[in-house]
């Protein structure tokens, strides 16, 4: 057994766990990352690649409870739960019908509002910090709307957007083909021109855990399997690692619910299984990133592919691909262009999902030597920065 000291150890190296963990750096503090995968791999990956200010609707809303049944029996449907994770998911699905009330979704809103307001100057200094501002483009995102109802379908949430600052334009069609000519047929759009796209957001990944290796952070390749309290410090058994270490930042996604409880916080996080296919192409159809709202998925232009990312699949870890839903993808994507062919590659990660979808970033109720920082579901990627001054605040305090 290797024995290791330390004063913070960040369990977890997706992209908020490397968030941090630079963050401390900066601080000064002595830090440790503690994850079995490659760093930046998982969710931090495999995500829209986009920096979303906008986002500040949560899951729930009381259309989606409304029509919650209709949604998980269509079979094009963006919304998908395993029937044989209903028992354990029971818990969550009624805590999620309860936030999805009106006046809990407009409150969910408003914190994940606060939350996101400053993630595109965040995100373009994070990325000049890590050597990454290259990898940013700047030309907004876009929601497209088939009918004239489902645009008038769309205004509770336009307006919400509206009273927390969002900045946002609708357009009519002709407008959309202006600003995306191979998009014609719908009635029009919602562009959100704040939000920032990452070329690659692997390569992003990888820039970032380089910095933080810079930095001085150490990383061990290991899956932290309990956490105990103890009078000298925190006692964490990694594979064939004993560290201490004075604080503990539990930011491991969707691994951390089990951990956050053994040390006496029982959060209700469960797991979103989110999926994307990719079509290599030199020359991409569109210039932004563009999600049809009928179907809940978005095109992401990358450097020579075509993401296409999206779906909620509720259901666990443990549970193979659902290759159903990387067919809808497909079939979904088709119906826009037609001369996508077959995807090269199909994907599946993990998003730690919250069930009124605003992220867990507090110390622990049993003590301030733990941080939680998790359940960013959609937002991790948007959130990373942000998340990483709140932590080193909490840790300065």
């Amino acid at each position: 057994m290797n024995r290791i000291s330390t004063d913070i150890a960040v369990v977890g190296g997706g992209v908020i766990g490397l968030a941090i963990a630079l963050r401390l750096r900066a601080d000064g503090r002595d830090v440790i990352v503690i994850e079995p995968n490659e760093p930046g791999s998982g969710a931090s990956y495999g995500n829209a690649g986009t920096v979303a200010n906008y986002a500040i609707i949560p899951m729930g809303t009381p259309s989606v409870l409304r029509n919650f049944l209709s949604l998980i029996l269509r079979p094009d449907s963006p919304l998908a739960v395993r029937t044989s994770a209903l028992p354990t998911l029971f818990p969550w699905l009624a805590r999620f019908a309860y936030e999805s009330l009106p006046h809990r979704y407009r409150e969910n809103a408003g914190r994940i509002a606060e939350l996101v307001s400053d993630a595109a100057s965040a995100w373009t200094e994070f990325a000049s910090e890590i050597g990454a501002s290259n990898l940013l483009s700047a030309k907004g995102c876009l929601y497209l709307y088939e009918t004239r109802k489902a645009f008038r379908a769309a205004d509770a949430d336009i307006e919400l957007r509206r009273n927390y600052g969002v900045s946002q334009e609708l357009l009519s069609g002709g407008e959309v083909a202006q600003l995306e000519p191979r998009l014609t047929g719908f009635e029009g759009g919602l562009f959100f021109p704040r939000a920032i796209n990452l070329s690659d957001p692997g390569e992003v990944m990888r820039l970032l855990s380089s910095a933080v290796e810079r930095a001085g952070a150490e990383f061990l390749r290991a899956s932290v399997t309990t956490i105990v309290r103890e009078r000298s410090g925190l006692r964490i058994a990694a594979s064939a690692y004993d560290v201490l270490a004075r604080t503990v930042v539990i930011a491991a996604g969707a691994h951390s619910r089990k951990l956050a409880a053994s040390l006496g916080d029982a959060v209700q996080l469960d797991t979103e299984r989110g999926y994307h296919i990719e079509y290599d192409m030199p020359e991409l159809p569109i210039e932004r990133p563009v999600c049809p709202t009928a179907n809940g998925f978005y095109f992401c232009p990358m450097q020579g592919r075509l993401r296409v990312a999206g779906l909620v699949e509720l259901g666990g870890l443990t549970a193979p691909a659902n290759l159903q839903l990387t067919r809808t993808l497909a079939s979904n994507a088709s119906r826009v262009f037609p001369e996508l062919g077959v995807p090269n590659r199909s994907w599946l990660g993990f998003r730690p999902s919250m069930p009124n979808s605003v992220p867990v970033i507090r110390p622990s109720k049993t003590g301030s030597d733990v941080i939680l920082a998790f359940g960013h579901g959609h937002i991790g990627l948007t959130l990373a920065p942000r998340t990483a001054r709140l932590v080193s605040a909490m840790l300065t305090t």
